[in-house]
């Protein structure tokens, strides 16, 4: 008998046990991808690389984080989420250790960029909502918000430790740790992980009856009219933009360029990152009581609340960096509450628009954009801190185009959503009446 049919046997439904598992699997891959972070400035000062030639490649990381999505679900579907993950993180590894001998900025772009990016994003992005669906019925909205939170508690964890592993060993030494990381999961993944839970003989989370089947991903080819499909819903187009804007103004701008910003106005490294792991602490609160909401409150307007207070936000950082640590603080505070806190209500509103069976394929075109909207702040902000010598712009734009977001999703169409609940209602009348 496995460990896992042991433990299935519990008083613990073993999809707890395999939601545990997928949280430290997307902290791990949240740390590896936060990374870059801390790592700006001592490459800069290592091989003289300007920012922005550092920045595009993690923009490249970023957006193939994004684009491995919805074909990562496919992958899953045939060779297993437990061979996919296990293959992600051997290519992790590899790509983060070979980044220590590297001499040349084509070679950042290859193995940071391309490897490490394929490698996290085959098992980041879509791997909450794919576990979610597959092993839960009851509680999904709160464990999407649980396994989102895993990117605060990566940042949380392992920032700080890498930013003074830099400033006294060297930054080397931080991609060594990171790569020992990644190495003492595969084992975990590999006695833990379950595809879904007919493998060992259970019902997923909730489910009662049986009647939930296990979900299935789309081939290749099927993402692809996934896509044609949603193209044409005005809806679709509505949550990819403001998902955009997410990703703009989180991963790929605070994620990657808070750290430098904070150096260049004479805060320590070390003291930045404890910033960003202290936003962590928030987000992991913020995430989590979203995915509470979510199952109980209108989505709607959960996003525009976080959208608006995230864009509040950043148009004051700028001004925070001349409070010393109080703005700062107060800064760390509300953004951090709402940080992914969107990912729950963004994914409880595609299952709600185009079903609970194409909520992974579907929701995996959506959060492509959030990692082109990530890319494209991670290189601009990069050029512009090049071109202008500072952030103020750019934190101010992301600013101003997360009020635009917040308008958005307001516009998401609640006849669609009336019309996706109101066949329930009619059967539960009709048969009252019968």
């Amino acid at each position: 008998m496995t460990t896992a049919e042991r433990l299935a046997g519990g008083r613990v439904h073993y999809a707890w046990i395999v939601a545990g598992v997928t949280f430290l699997i997307l902290l791990v891959a949240a740390a590896i991808r936060a990374t870059p972070g801390v790592l700006i400035v001592p490459l800069e000062q290592t091989f003289g690389w300007s920012r922005a030639t550092i920045s595009f490649a993690v923009s490249v990381n970023l957006l193939l984080y994004g684009l491995c999505g919805p074909f990562a679900a496919s992958l899953m579907e045939r060779f297993g989420v437990r061979r996919v993950t296990v293959l992600s993180l051997c290519a992790v590894t590899v790509g983060v250790a070979l980044t220590t001998v590297m001499r040349s900025p084509w070679q950042l772009v290859l193995l940071w960029g391309v490897v490490v990016g394929v490698g996290t994003g085959a098992m980041a992005m879509v791997l909450a909502a794919t576990i979610a669906n597959r092993w839960f019925v009851a509680r999904k909205g709160l464990v999407i918000g649980i396994l989102t939170a895993s990117t605060a508690t990566g940042q949380l964890l392992f920032l700080p430790l890498l930013a003074a592993v830099v400033q006294h060993v060297g930054w080397r030494a931080a991609a060594l740790v990171v790569t020992g990381v990644a190495l003492l999961l595969l084992p975990i993944v590999l006695l833990l992980l379950r595809d879904e839970p007919r493998d060992l003989g259970l019902r997923a989370f909730g489910d009662a009856t049986g009647a939930a089947g296990p979900a299935r991903s789309p081939s290749p080819a099927g993402a692809l009219a996934a896509l044609v499909e949603g193209s044409r819903s005005r809806d679709f187009w509505l949550l990819v933009g403001s998902f955009f804007i997410c990703g703009l103004s989180t991963n790929g701008l605070i994620g990657t360029h808070l750290i430098p910003a904070s150096m260049d106005h004479g805060i320590p490294a070390v003291t930045a990152a404890g910033l960003l792991a202290a936003m962590g602490v928030f987000d992991l609160i913020g995430t989590t009581v979203s995915g509470w909401l979510s199952d109980r409150w209108d989505n709607r307007r959960l996003l525009f609340c976080y959208y608006g207070f995230r864009g509040l936000s950043l148009m004051l950082l700028p001004y925070a960096y001349g409070s010393e640590y109080f703005g700062l603080t107060l800064f760390a505070v509300f953004y951090g509450l709402d940080w992914v806190a969107t990912v729950p209500p963004t994914v409880r509103l595609t299952e709600t628009l185009f079903g609970k069976h194409r909520v992974g394929i579907m929701y995996g075109w959506i959060a492509v954009a959030h990692q082109m909207g990530a890319a494209t702040a991670a290189f601009g902000a990069g050029v512009l801190r090049t071109w202008l010598g500072s952030y103020q712009v750019a934190f101010t734009g992301a600013g101003f185009v997360c009020l635009v977001a917040a308008l958005m999703v307001l516009a998401i169409g609640p006849r669609q959503i009336a019309l996706r609940r109101r066949p329930r209602r009619l059967e539960i009348s009709g048969a009252v009446e019968g």
